[in-house]
């Protein structure tokens, strides 16, 4: 019996696939392969075959090989419009698995064409942030709501799929280890940093800030992609000469052209945070949202001290 979801992809679901929110993915039927307990990165994968339930020792799960629905660099989803071909690829799926809090603006069209769909949300009971009555969606930057994603969506899909309930609960019992274990060693090198304050790039880092205690002053660009007006530069510029320790994040995704125009009217330095939201869908990912956390971490540590 084949099964097909269409899957997150940041650090979620069975040790096998990883959720990190922002690539959409689907799996073509090709010969199977195994992969021992792991998660692939981005942000929707159809699966297929996922899996028969493993016989415990050794968990292996087999799957088919998971190619990008949209670029691996593709950013956030905010206005990501879905082709012709995601629709195909929705028309095969047993279950589509959502960030949720507002990113899929697509979502309703997708509702409308697939009615029998089932829909998993991952961001389901979250309690969500908010700026000017707009919900930020960007809640994976939390370790701690992170968390509460990979159960979420593990309870679903087992809800979607009992057959292999068994198979996703061990696997994200071992993935939440492992985040687990990444919030303890984020708190520790963070709850203590002798500077708070920081200038982000964009307003995708307020679960972060809330959950290892840090201030947000300002955002470089409200809309990614999109350059500050000279009024919201001159403001940020006077809100950073103020700081006691200038540092700007910028992010990998995105150019960092303002950024660069405030360093040099301040003397700021800049920094790069990831939002996790680009990447690869291969074997080099398989720890692609702990690893990039970790980076995270230490330029933070480096940058505010």
């Amino acid at each position: 019996m084949q099964t097909k979801l269409i899957l997150p992809a940041r650090d979620p679901l069975p040790d096998a696939y990883r959720l990190r929110l922002d690539d959409t993915c689907y799996v073509r039927r090709q010969p199977e392969r195994q992969y021992e307990g792991r998660f692939f990165p981005h942000r929707y994968f159809v699966l297929s075959d996922v899996c028969r339930p493993p016989s415990i020792s050794p968990r292996v799960l087999t799957v088919s090989p998971v190619t990008n629905m949209t670029k691996p660099q593709t950013g956030c989803l905010h206005d990501y419009q879905l082709t012709t071909e995601d629709m195909k690829t929705l028309e095969s799926a047993d279950a589509f698995v959502i960030n949720g809090a507002g990113m899929e603006g697509f979502l309703d069209k997708v509702i409308k064409k697939q009615k029998n769909l089932k829909v998993v949300d991952a961001s389901k009971d979250i309690d969500l942030l908010s700026e000017n009555g707009e919900q930020n969606p960007h809640v994976w930057l939390s370790v701690t709501a992170a968390i509460q994603q990979v159960k979420n969506i593990t309870e679903q899909l087992k809800a979607a799929d009992p057959q292999h309930a068994d198979a996703y609960q061990a696997n994200s019992d071992q993935y939440v280890n492992k985040l687990e274990n990444l919030k303890k060693e984020m708190h520790a090198a963070l709850d203590n940093v002798p500077n708070k304050d920081i200038v982000t790039f964009h307003e995708a880092f307020p679960y972060f800030a809330k959950e290892f205690g840090l201030n947000i002053i300002s955002v470089i660009e409200r809309e990614p992609g999109t350059e500050p007006t000279p009024t919201e530069l001159e403001a940020t510029i006077q809100q950073v000469n103020v700081l006691p320790v200038k540092v700007l994040f910028t992010e990998p995704q995105y150019s960092p052209s303002a950024a660069e125009t405030i360093a040099r009217e301040t003397g700021a330095k800049i920094y790069t945070l990831d939002p996790v939201v680009t990447g690869q869908a291969d074997d080099s990912a398989f720890n692609a949202y702990i690893d990039t956390m970790h980076k995270n971490m230490e330029t933070l540590k480096k940058a505010l001290q």
